[in-house]
């Protein structure tokens, strides 16, 4: 037996500790003196009394030969002098098929206080995306179970789709439904910068007994530091590519983007970047195209990716909602105005568009979706004219047409929540409604 590539190692091997001293802690940020660590590693702090837990932190930045660190934790129990040691290594999750039905927190330790199963294989949470030229073209649509989507907004296996909507207009309802009727294997849910109170509502109510058994939901509310909602993200996106890897279907279901972002601020003004568009520092709009584009297509499998983005004032055009929108193969706009109405879900078809939809559907299907798109437009242009009786029926042969498919294709797009419907099912009864049949 070769031994000499051991001794090599042992040689080679540092047998010392080595540790930093705490020297200030200014906001969210701490600053100490050593020890030796590169951007990204987590580092553990031992609080002066050594009956106290140690606290994991991450290297987030450098000043004058100091780290800058930020902890996965509230900062108590921190104080000048406490020792910092490095790990030498970044953030690792356990993963495993023992995971789903799991809820889980962003450094992957179960938030029902039930030990984790065994025979988990541990996983860097920060990959790079894959290769370009090894992500198969999107080629298969993907049954999402909800009429509205797969018959008009058909999504393809692979695609990354952004949801865009103002607050209390649906959006984590709908992520309940695709979650329970989708046709993928595994869902993986990341509730990020989520009220507590809402945590344990969307995994009983919106996802239910049905949807869990087939999903691993990582949370991090809102209370928690920056640092842990930035992580929730990516552990959910490490877990999908996890099983993508195996060959499994995987739904990544995250809400939301914006308070991803917001939390990636808090970091960057504390490390002192300058706030640049709306108090957006430079490194979000770096963080945000790295973290996105880890989903989608690869050689081995495919995550079909729904990220819910909070659009503040509904203005569809803040600087993360525009910034989302260019990254992902398409926007489904969630309209309070329809919401109000009472329609559910609240899609504005008009506004919302799958890009990929053209290389997956029949041209039947294109062709019958294009024609409910157009009587939709023409009403919606026509609508104030209407609603007020100036406009004369036999005036426009297509305003009439409008006018009589209007409410069957409003009665169509509606959804009760637990409604499901197969994606040849959303189709047929699309067929059916322009045909006459509804």
């Amino acid at each position: 037996m070769n031994v000499t590539h051991y001794f090599s190692a042992i040689e080679q091997a540092d047998t010392y500790k080595r540790y930093g001293k705490v020297q200030q802690v200014v906001g969210i940020m701490i600053e100490s003196q050593g020890p030796d660590a590169n951007i990204g590693e987590v580092c553990y702090i031992h609080p002066a009394s050594s009956s106290k837990r140690k606290i994991l932190s991450e290297v987030v930045g450098f000043n004058n030969e100091k780290i800058i660190l930020m902890p996965y934790s509230e900062l108590t129990d921190i104080g000048p002098g406490c020792l910092v040691e490095s790990t030498g290594k970044s953030l690792a999750i356990k993963v495993g098929r023992g995971l789903i039905g799991k809820v889980i927190n962003s450094l992957g330790e179960s938030l029902d206080d039930t030990a984790l199963p065994k025979g988990l294989a541990s996983f860097p949470t920060d990959q790079s995306p894959p290769n370009p030229m090894a992500r198969a073209p999107i080629s298969e649509p993907i049954q999402v179970g909800v009429k509205a989507i797969d018959s008009m907004l058909t999504v393809g296996k692979g695609q990354r789709i952004g949801i865009f909507a103002g607050s209390g207009v649906g959006k984590s309802t709908l992520l309940g439904m695709i979650a329970r009727n989708s046709e993928a294997d595994i869902n993986v849910i990341a509730l990020i910068g989520e009220r507590g109170r809402e945590v344990r509502e969307f995994i009983e109510k919106d996802l239910g007994e049905e949807g869990l058994k087939k999903s691993i939901v990582v949370v991090a509310t809102s209370d928690q530091p920056a640092l842990m909602r930035i992580k929730g993200a990516y552990t959910a996106t490490a877990i999908s590519e996890f099983f993508r890897d195996l060959g499994y279907k995987v739904n990544l279901m995250m809400d939301s983007v914006t308070r991803i972002a917001m939390a990636q601020r808090e970091i960057g003004l504390a490390t002192g970047e300058p706030p640049t568009t709306k108090g957006y520092t430079p490194s979000v709009f770096a963080t945000l195209p790295k973290l996105l584009e880890r989903t989608g297509t690869n050689e081995f499998g495919a995550i079909t990716a729904f990220y819910t983005v909070l659009v503040d004032g509904d203005d569809m055009n803040e600087p993360i909602a525009d910034t989302v929108r260019g990254i992902l193969d398409g926007h489904f706009v969630m309209d309070r105005k329809l919401a109000e109405q009472g329609q559910f879900p609240a899609i504005n078809i008009l506004k919302s568009v799958s890009r990929v939809m053209n290389q997956i559907a029949s041209d039947e299907h294109k062709s019958t979706a294009q024609q409910v798109r157009s009587l939709l437009s023409t009403y919606e242009q026509n609508s104030e004219l209407i609603q007020i009786g100036a406009y004369k029926r036999g005036t426009d042969q297509m305003i009439d047409k409008a006018i009589t498919y209007y409410p069957k294709i409003q009665t169509f797009l509606k959804q009760d929540i637990f409604e499901h419907k197969t994606l040849e099912e959303s189709i047929d009864m699309m067929k059916q409604l322009i045909n006459g049949g509804m």
